[in-house]
């Protein structure tokens, strides 16, 4: 702890006797640069010591010139500043028959259930401590139709739930004793800088969650450092996404592939155009899962710039939910002799978005690719199969046998399911680039619009730093994986704890009847 560094005042009279002061002259010192308190009886000069505090300077400075034992007797023992701090930090005795009620600090009254919500019905921001928060806010707050387009997953959404829950059987192995005084999250992704290995992955339909849709995103993404994946499907334009942009940010684009080629050249042209600097291939969706809870509202809402000619011709299903009507373009003849041709309209770096097994992931290197994104499209197409974070060891085992492989020339992806900063150190110490989040992207954009998103992303920073620092890990770079133990991650069936948090915002299929 810091010492007190400041010229003081003898604290004891001719005499030797320690001084006593009356309450009134240790009120004189009020303020945060000038800033006594009394403890049990003692004077102290906490000035210099009180930004240094492990329970931070405010606690302190806010009984400046007061009787703060009331506050501290619960949490301290009595003799704590004079074992830990510089005799010289104590003044003296105060005169206790001088302390008037005045003089006295009390414990704030415990808020009441819903006194902490602010003028708009929502807990203020910074009470958003993880972030399942913004997802409860967002599920009370949100339209019925854009709640259960974002929240829903395919058929019973077993695998919607195993995404996160894959995490929680993966479990650390912590080394002690490294310098871990500052830590480095700087990253990089095809040689670009973020500030943190995580990126915004590509959601459609931004604007369900809020008017700026992902215009919001990509500002965000700018104010916090990180990178952008933009949507195919967007509620902007690409006009809006991209004249959103800072000058120099880094933006990738998602593609949904058009049975129209046409289209796909024009879209994927304008994109190499205007800088963007990858192309992410969605192949994943020949055919879009059934999700239930979306599939039981109709969608009334504008669609997507990229269907407009298909909404003149009344191609666009609007009787299914949102993913049925935004989803009529997508060419399921897409297949590997496609890439070719892909190779031939670009120079943008290829990324293939939703392999889901080794074999895939080996095809892609293969083909001339320079990474694939290991996704199940957020547990919303096929139930049952395996999340992003346990298909990434047989991955990553697979190419390090393959001829040519290194990480820098073919890079992987995770999504699906990353809730924490710990989700993000298992996935990059089992050989991820960085991981995508999209929900947590659209709850915490439907919650408080752009501050959210990016207090959402400052949690994953802070909760990755923390991690960071107990395992003993200073930069990305020293995340191994001898970090993790991986034993029961494809025990579907094993024994985990229960995610409270997780439990407490999903909401359960419900038949038709039972809504009668």
């Amino acid at each position: 702890m810091k010492l007190c560094s400041r010229t003081v005042e003898a604290n004891t009279d001719k005499m030797g006797r320690e001084r006593i002061f009356s309450m009134d002259e240790v009120a004189k010192h009020n303020s945060p640069t000038d800033c006594w308190l009394v403890l049990c009886g003692k004077v102290y000069d906490l000035t210099d010591f009180h930004p240094s505090h492990p329970g931070g300077s405010k606690i302190i400075t806010d009984c400046a010139g007061m009787d703060a034992t009331l506050l501290f007797e619960p949490i301290h023992p009595s003799d704590i500043a004079e074992r830990l701090l510089s005799p010289d930090v104590k003044k003296g005795l105060v005169d206790k028959s001088t302390i008037r009620e005045e003089h006295i600090a009390k414990p704030e009254e415990e808020e009441k259930e819903g006194d902490i919500l602010s003028a708009n019905g929502k807990p203020p921001i910074e009470t958003m401590l993880n972030i399942f928060d913004f997802e409860d806010v967002a599920k009370k707050t949100m339209s019925k139709e854009g709640w259960c387009y974002y929240s829903s997953g395919a058929d019973d959404e077993i695998t919607l739930r195993e995404n996160h829950n894959a995490f929680q059987r993966i479990w650390f192995k912590p080394r002690i004793l490294v310098d871990v005084d500052k830590i480095d999250m700087n990253s990089k992704m095809f040689g670009y800088n973020t500030s943190i290995p995580l990126y915004i992955t590509a959601t459609a339909l931004g604007k369900l969650a809020d008017p700026e849709g992902e215009v919001a995103l990509t500002k965000a993404a700018s104010n916090t450092g990180i990178l952008q994946m933009l949507p195919t499907l967007s509620s902007c334009s690409l006009d809006e996404m991209l004249e959103a942009r800072s000058p120099g940010q880094v933006v990738f684009s998602q593609l949904y592939v058009n049975r129209e080629r046409q289209r796909t050249l024009e879209y994927v042209t304008r994109c190499e155009r205007e800088g963007v600097k990858a192309l992410f291939i969605t192949v994943d969706a020949p055919q879009l899962g059934r999700r239930e809870k979306d599939m039981r509202n109709k969608f009334k809402k504008q669609g997507t710039a990229v269907q407009k000619g298909d909404e003149a011709a009344g191609k666009v299903d609007r009787n299914q939910g949102v993913a049925r009507a935004i989803s009529s373009f997508i060419d399921p003849s897409l297949n590997w002799k496609d890439l070719a041709w892909f190779k031939s309209i670009t120079k943008l770096p290829i990324i293939l978005k939703g392999v889901q097994c080794a074999e895939d992931a080996l095809m892609a290197f293969r083909h001339g690719c320079q990474g694939v994104v290991l996704s199940n499209h957020g547990g919303r197409q096929l139930d049952l199969a395996r999340s992003g974070i346990e298909i990434l060891p047989e991955v990553m085992e697979a190419l390090r046998m393959e001829p040519g492989y290194t990480k820098d020339k073919f890079q992987v992806f995770v999504d699906g399911g990353i809730r924490r900063g710990a989700d993000i150190f298992k996935a990059i110490a089992l050989g991820a680039t960085a991981v995508g989040i999209g929900r947590p992207t659209i709850y915490s954009l439907a919650a408080y619009g752009r501050q959210g998103v990016e207090h959402m992303i400052d949690i994953f920073k802070t909760e990755l730093e923390m991690c960071m620092r107990l395992m003993g890990t200073p930069t990305i770079h020293d995340i191994k994986p001898a970090h993790v133990i991986t034993k029961n991650l494809s025990d579907h069936f094993a024994v985990q704890p229960q995610d409270n948090l997780m439990n407490g915002v999903y909401e359960p299929l419900v038949t038709q009847a039972s809504k009668l």
